[in-house]
């Protein structure tokens, strides 16, 4: 198999439920995707985070958002849908992690530029697969056009 080198990314997780959050880190840290992962738990926080606001102003900006679509606060939705419209953070790819498996919410999701839609619980291969696919992607081609 051809593998891209390998590039561990700045991650932030936006995700509510524990158990999700557990696994998700699990499945990061065990195939060293990660190289630094930040959790928040509800959309606010997101953008707080994001926009460098309050107790998030030293945050770094991820290279990659995964993002849960049931969220306190500020939904997903809100959250794409704001970052999407910043020039400094439109350009980061989103991942949505979700249980809406609602053809509406798939489509609203990529309307609002998201780059990927997975339905949770999915297995976890095919999970790192998709984010290391991501990632490569990421790493490999638009940065490269970005640097010029």
């Amino acid at each position: 198999m051809n593998e891209y080198k390998r590039t561990k990314a700045k991650i932030l997780l936006v995700e509510d439920n524990a158990a999700d959050i557990r696994l998700t880190k699990k499945v990061l840290q065990e195939n060293k995707i990660v190289g630094s992962l930040d959790i928040v738990r509800d959309g606010a926080e997101a953008i707080d985070f994001l926009k460098k606001r309050g107790k998030f102003s030293n945050a770094s900006k991820p290279n990659l958002i995964l993002l849960d679509l049931n969220l306190p606060k500020r939904n997903g939705f809100d959250v794409l849908k704001e970052m999407k419209h910043d020039e400094e953070l439109k350009r980061i790819p989103v991942v949505i992690l979700t249980v809406s498996d609602v053809r509406e919410d798939l489509i609203k999701a990529y309307n609002l530029h998201a780059n990927c839609y997975i339905i949770k619980p999915l297995e976890m291969k095919e999970f790192y697969r998709i984010i290391n696919s991501i990632i490569n992607f990421w790493f490999t081609v638009v940065k490269h056009f970005e640097d010029d």
